[in-house]
């Protein structure tokens, strides 16, 4: 008979239930084999700026002249610790369902594989919402800050979890506009140009624009882009707006001086530490980036196991652990994770605060 709390039955059943919309991780923060390490710790390497160089001419029968190579950087980082919880008691049990009738038959032990199916998808949505997150301050922030709570979410006792791509005091990848977006401000395709303009100055790529809600409609309303949409003699402006799959809107491309970038709005939203519900993008700020930037790795889980009472070590994106208190009737499932969003180059997104 199949232990359905077993690590390996959880582990099996987790790679085939059905994922949550992280359209930021997996656009662009995906992860390979080799982004998921068998350490607690992970190893975070990104390159600097590339810069376009061009070969040294050598006089003759002088061989060559040395050029550098392209640097990086390297450090060894703990991820954060991401561990979500339910406990499922004989009180849970004994309730009826959601979806059962009202004079259901299902027993106790019936109900309890159904239980643990709804918790574990729960909770791994829980962690997929955290590396959205991480994925949205990576691109907007250009790092991250989250807090590790000692026993309530969201309570005083905690410590801060940090972490900067970027050596200067205050973060580099962010660009001033000219004015602010509004109806009547011509300055947008200009500001839209420039941002891609810093980023390919780096060697980077241009190609997408992420915004939220607002953003998009002032946009949409905004009476320079009329004006592109009614010249007929340029292909300057394509607006065909269309959801994908992913939950993200695509509204079509825009070219600025010939580089084509493509506009999507995001809107999906969270509910924080405090029960606020906001959205991963920032209400009054634009993205500039390309796909695959950078990468989510995951660190190792180590944990004792109750079968055996050994310590057992997973490298996963998600670890399950359940511990049974057979004088309380209580059995606790818990899902792990150690994620860390990190960008392949340095700067390689920038951010534009454009409704202020």
């Amino acid at each position: 008979m199949i232990n359905i709390y077993q690590t390996q039955t959880i582990l099996a059943a987790i790679e085939l239930m059905k994922k949550k919309n992280t359209f930021l991780r997996d656009r662009y923060f995906p992860t390979s084999e080799n982004d998921i390490f068998v350490t607690e710790d992970v190893l975070v390497e990104y390159k600097d700026e590339k810069q376009s160089k061009i070969a040294p001419c050598v006089a003759p029968m002088r061989g060559g002249i040395p050029v550098g190579r392209e640097g990086y950087k390297t450090e060894r980082l703990a991820p954060a610790n991401v561990a979500p919880e339910r406990p499922l008691t004989i009180d849970d049990l004994n309730k009826k369902q959601f979806g059962e009738t009202v004079f259901s038959q299902r027993t106790p032990a019936q109900r309890e594989a159904a239980i643990l199916r709804q918790d574990i998808t729960d909770l791994n949505e829980m962690i997929d919402g955290r590396e959205e997150y991480m994925a949205a301050q990576t691109l907007f922030r250009n790092g991250y800050s989250m807090r590790h709570y000692a026993d309530q979410y969201g309570g005083d006792k905690y410590e801060e979890f940090q972490i900067k791509f970027y050596d200067e005091e205050n973060n580099p990848a962010i660009y001033a506009p000219a004015a602010a977006w509004s109806k009547t401000n011509e300055n947008l395709p200009a500001d839209l140009y420039h941002m891609a303009r810093i980023l390919k100055r780096r060697g980077l790529r241009a190609t997408d624009l992420i915004f939220g809600w607002e953003v998009s409609q002032t946009m949409l309303h905004n009476d320079y882009i009329y004006k592109l949409l009614d010249n007929r003699r340029l292909d300057l402006l394509s607006i065909s707006p269309k959801e994908m799959p992913d939950g993200v809107v695509s509204y079509g491309k825009i070219n600025c001086n010939g580089v084509m970038i493509e506009l999507l709005c995001y809107e999906e939203e969270y509910v924080d530490e405090k029960g606020v519900t906001t959205t991963f993008i920032p209400a009054n700020e634009i993205c500039m980036t390309s796909p695959g930037v950078g990468r989510t790795l995951y660190g190792a889980v180590t944990q004792m196991e109750q079968a055996d009472g050994q310590f057992h070590t997973y490298a996963a994106k998600r670890v399950p652990h359940v511990i049974a208190d057979a004088k309380n009737s209580v059995r606790t499932l818990t899902q792990k994770s150690k994620p860390l969003t990190i960008p392949n180059f340095k700067n390689s997104s920038i951010s534009s605060k454009v409704l202020f």
